[in-house]
This record gives structure tokens, sequence and C-alpha cells, in this order.
């Protein structure tokens, strides 16, 4: 990767360019205030000067001198309220900034095809909302206010320093050149440093997920010892990431502490002389070592601004490139009207080819399912069902002019209307860290309780659910693990059921439950969903038997349609597959068979 120079850095930040301008009244306000905290921190070192020539001189008198120090006590409490005043607002402003970008980033992931996630790790995008977002906000918040302080101190201390003497100005700033260039370098391995550590703590993180998440299959074959191995090893790689970019921090601050401290032993030697001679005063003598170690801290705030916009910077790149993914999927933008299904389906000469692979996953389907049909679909594994499925709600995008509901393309209809119009029970049972009536409800307005209740049941579900302490009201563990799958995979079904959907999609929903369950789930099903589509693949007869009307799909390819009963008369594929099935279903129910 190109070192990044630390100018170049910064244009990584002009994403946040709009919420910058959201809050630019608080932005404002608080550098302004940040301006006259520096100005009024400038002006002390003036009235110490006439303090020191009063007393020089023999002028001072106890009165001066009172005035002086109340001077000084006035403008330190103005000091101090300013300073409460641009802290607030600023470091305010940059914890605003880090809700929208986290805000932002997560409604875009969401936005994002499944193809992105199929090759981007949990782990990383959880240190990329969590971690680097962290230090965004810590660049645009102290790193702002340190650019600002250093360079405003930095330059008014100059000015008054050449307003002084000329002289001792230029001796004092001989070690610029030196730390002008060592800071160019220094910064460029800094950056390369911090994106080398932040893609060592997104693997670390995601190695972590992956322990914790998958436990008990790790515990199952006793394989501790080689997760902590796995763990210790990422672990390993982000400290010794962290050592590589520590050391050259360790160079880049210690350098930044010797220059001015060497400018000003220069000037108490030079000055010195210079008072001595009469030059200047001793008033001025002081002032002008006061403004030098005034620009002690523009020195120390060029290590810390460097380093917090330096890793800033890459942690902006990491995240810009997810803001910078486009989903693939994509639908006309929602309209006034809701697009609301009838349940028609019609599906034209559709093929479908995975990316990197050769062959196939659909090839040349044509059918036609009514509206209030229910259809069921047969195949081998990986015969293609899954895949079919999945494009009727653009899951998976097939070209234009391939898949048609109710007549109208589905690329017309927008993505919110299509899918909220579709069930979709996949074969995963996925639930969330939240109460059963917040998982089957799932962020739906208008469930009413009687239709909670009603999906329950229609589920198979309601009796151990009112069996928990807190009934629909129970925290599941993550992932509905407190729960069994057959559990799980009933609440997914409640889920979809509760809305009411004109076509809904059982994709092997009931793999996780027994034959009779299966069988009254689905004769409930069928009874509340009179006149709705739905299409079901099962592996169980007496499933398929319950359908319209079966399709059979062999190597991505639709080889039979009809009636169940008339396709098993013909005895060609489904009859084959008819027959696996009835002894795997004998064999469950433990039926002598005829082997």
């Amino acid at each position: 990767m190109d070192r990044i120079p630390f100018i170049s850095a910064l244009k990584n930040f002009s994403t946040l360019k709009e919420y910058f301008l959201k809050g630019k009244r608080h932005l404002i306000l608080g550098v302004l205030s940040l301006l006259l905290v520096d100005l009024l921190q400038m002006l002390i070192p003036l009235v110490i000067k006439r303090a020191v020539d009063a007393l020089t001189f023999g002028t001072a008198t106890r009165g001066l001198l009172l005035r002086y120090g109340a001077v000084i006590v006035l403008i330190a409490l103005f000091i101090a309220t300013l300073r409460y005043v641009w802290r607030r607002l600023l470091f305010g402003l940059s914890r605003r900034v880090e809700e929208a970008l986290r805000n932002r980033l997560y409604e875009h992931l969401q936005t994002l095809s499944p193809s992105f996630y199929h090759r981007a790790k949990t782990g990383d995008i959880m240190a990329r909302a969590i971690n680097d977002i962290n230090a965004i906000r810590m660049a645009t918040g102290m790193g702002l206010v340190a650019l600002t302080d250093g360079l405003v101190i930095g330059i008014g201390a100059v000015a008054f320093m050449l307003y002084i003497s000329p002289l001792l100005t230029l001796i004092s700033l001989v070690p610029a050149p030196l730390i002008i260039y060592l800071t160019r370098r220094l910064t460029r391995r800094m950056s390369t440093g911090h994106e080398k550590v932040q893609k060592a703590f997104s693997d670390l993180t995601e190695r972590v997920r992956e322990a914790f998440s998958g436990i008990r299959v790790v515990k199952a074959y006793a394989r501790d010892g080689w997760q902590i191995q796995r763990v210790k090893e990422s672990g390993e790689d982000y400290v010794s990431r962290n050592i590589e970019l520590a050391k050259t921090i360790a160079l880049f601050f210690p350098m930044m502490a010797v220059f001015p401290n060497l400018g000003m032993a220069i000037v108490i030697w030079m000055g010195g002389r210079l008072t001595i001679l009469g030059a200047i005063t001793t008033g001025d003598f002081v002032a002008f070592m006061s403004y030098l170690g005034l620009l002690v801290w523009p020195m120390m705030a060029i290590g810390w601004v460097t380093t917090l916009l330096q890793r800033g910077a890459a942690s902006m790149r990491r995240v810009n490139r997810i803001l910078n993914e486009r989903p693939e999927i994509i639908g006309p933008p929602p309209g006034n009207e809701r697009v609301k299904l009838e349940g028609t389906l019609e599906i034209k000469e559709l093929s479908f080819r995975y990316p990197g692979q050769r062959g196939h996953a659909l090839k040349d389907i044509n059918l036609r399912i009514a509206k209030g049909e229910t259809v069921a679909l047969v195949g081998m594994v990986g015969s293609g069902k899954t895949t079919l499925l999945q494009t009727i709600p653009r899951l998976l995008d097939v070209p234009r002019g391939k898949v048609f509901i109710d007549g109208t393309d589905i690329h017309d209809i927008p993505l919110r209307d299509l899918r909220e119009g579709i069930g979709f029970v996949t074969q995963e049972a996925i639930l969330f860290s939240d109460t059963i009536r917040n998982n089957v409800t799932f962020g739906r307005d208008g469930i009413s309780e009687e239709n909670l209740l009603m999906a329950l049941k229609a589920a198979q579900i309601y009796e151990e659910v009112m069996a928990l302490d807190k009934g629909p009201n129970s925290i599941l563990g993550e992932r509905g693990i407190t729960l069994s799958g057959g559990q799980r995979q009933r609440l997914t079904i409640a889920r979809a059921l509760i809305s009411d959907p004109p076509i809904l999609i059982l994709d092997d929903a009931f793999s996780m439950v027994d034959t009779a369950t299966e069988a009254e789930i689905l004769g409930k099903i069928l009874e509340l969903r009179k006149g709705n589509t739905t299409l079901i693949v099962s592996h169980r007869v007496s499933t398929i038997e319950k359908a319209d009307r079966v399709l059979v799909l062999d190597k991505g390819r639709l080889v039979e349609a009809g009636d169940p009963r008339a396709l098993l008369e013909q005895g060609k594929v489904y009859r084959r597959i008819y027959e696996s099935q009835v002894l795997a279903q004998e064999l469950e129910l433990g039926i002598p068979g005829k082997a």
C-alpha cells in the first residue's frame, strides 16, 4: 500500500462535510471560543512584561502590581469560561458526527446486496462500525481542537516574538526545518501503521466472534485448545502491529519535545546577552521566554494531531470503502401509494449462474402459479429449489423480463413493497436477542395481540411460549440459543404468518420438526391462507401431497410439473424422489419397510 502524506490524509474526511455543515452553528461558536482562549493566553506574557519592567526600572508600586495580578486573574476566569464553552460545543459536535456516521454506515449496509456479505467478514464490519468510527470521532473532536489551537497559538506566539526581537525569533526557529522534514517522514509511516493496526483489529474481532458463536461445536469436538491458539495468533498479530506503530510514535513525541527546548536553550544564551547589553529589556526577555514556552504546545500538538488524524484518516478510508459500495440489487423508489401484491407468479425462460461457477443453477425455467395456489417444489439436493425461490423477492437478481408478479416485472416493483408482500421462511432459523413478541412482530406496526397469538398457534408454538415465565415477553438468548431448533423454526414460521402476506415461501421450513407436527402446522397454514399463494420446499411426502401442484427440478431444470398423483403415475423423476422420501419417512416413524 502506498504511503499517504499528512495533507492527503485530510481529504478522506470530506465524507463528513455535510455533518459539519449541519452543526455549523456549534462549530463556529466553538471555534470562536477557542480562538478567544488562545488570544487571552497570549495577553498574559504582555502583562508579565509590564510588571517585570516596572520592577526593573523601580516604578512598581503595590497598587500597580495588584492591578497586574487582578488583570491576570480576570483573564484566567474568561479563559476558564470560554474553555468550557468550546469543549462542550466542539466535543459535542464530534459526538453528533459520530452518531450520524454510524447511522449512515448501518443504513448503507442495509441496502447492500447479499453478495457483499458473502465476501465481507462480520468481524471486519463490526470493527469498522465501532473501533474505526471511534477513531474518526477522536480525529474530528480532539484533532480539530488541537490543530486549531496549535496553529493559532503557534502563529500568534511567533508574531509576538518577532515584535519583541526578530533576531531572537530567527535563532529560536533554527530547528524548525529539521522538525518539518522528520514530521513528513514519520507521518507517512504512521498512516501505513494505523491502516495495518485497524486491519489486524478487524481480523481479531472476526476470530473472537467465530469462537463465541461456534462455542457449542468447539466444545462438542473438544477443540478448545485449537480455537484458543487461533485467537492467540490473531491477538499476537494485532499486538505486533501496534508495537510497530508505537515505535514510530515513540520517535515522534520525544522529537517534538527536544527541539523546542533546544531553541529555548539558544535563546537563554543569546537573549541573556542582548538583555545585558540593553538591546532588549528584562521584561522583553521574560515575555519572549513565555511566548517561546507557548510554542512547546504547538510542537507537541503536531505530534498529537498527526497521530489522531492519521489514525482517523486510516479509519475513514476503511469506512469510505463500505460507503462506496453500491448495491447490485436496486429497485424503483417507493411511491406515495404502496404496491399491494395479489399473488400471481410467472417465470419466463429464467436461467441463472452463480459468479465463479461454470454450470447453471437454473436453466430455462418457465412456469405460472395462479393466485391462491399451493405449490410444492421437489428435487434432489442442489437441484435449484432455493435458488429459484430467492429470485422471487430479489434476494438473487436476475435480468429483466424473467420474473413477474401480477403481470409486473419484479424490477418495476419497489423492493420494500415487493419484500413486504412476500413471507419468506429460510432454511436457517434466525432469531434475535429480544423478546419472543418482538421476534415475531419484527418491528411491524399494527399487530394486535390476537394476531400474535393466532400466528403462534398456527405455528404450533403457542403452548410452549405461554409456558414461559413471561410468555411472549420472554427474552431469548443470542440467536435464540435458549430454544431448540424446532422451536426456533416454528417462531420464524409465526413471523412470516403474522402479516398474512399474499405470497408465502417455506423453504424447507419444517426440517427441524417431526412429521406429525409438520402436518399440523401445514394444515393450519393452508386453512388460514385460502386464496393466497404458498410455495413449499419439503422432503416429506405428507407435505407434498397437500399441494395443488408439484414442480420437480433436476440439475437446475424444471423437468416435471402437475398434480402429485398424476406425476406419481407417470413413473419418472418424481416417482423416484417420492419412493426415497417414503422410505425415509417410514424410518423416521419406525414403520417396518420392505428393504
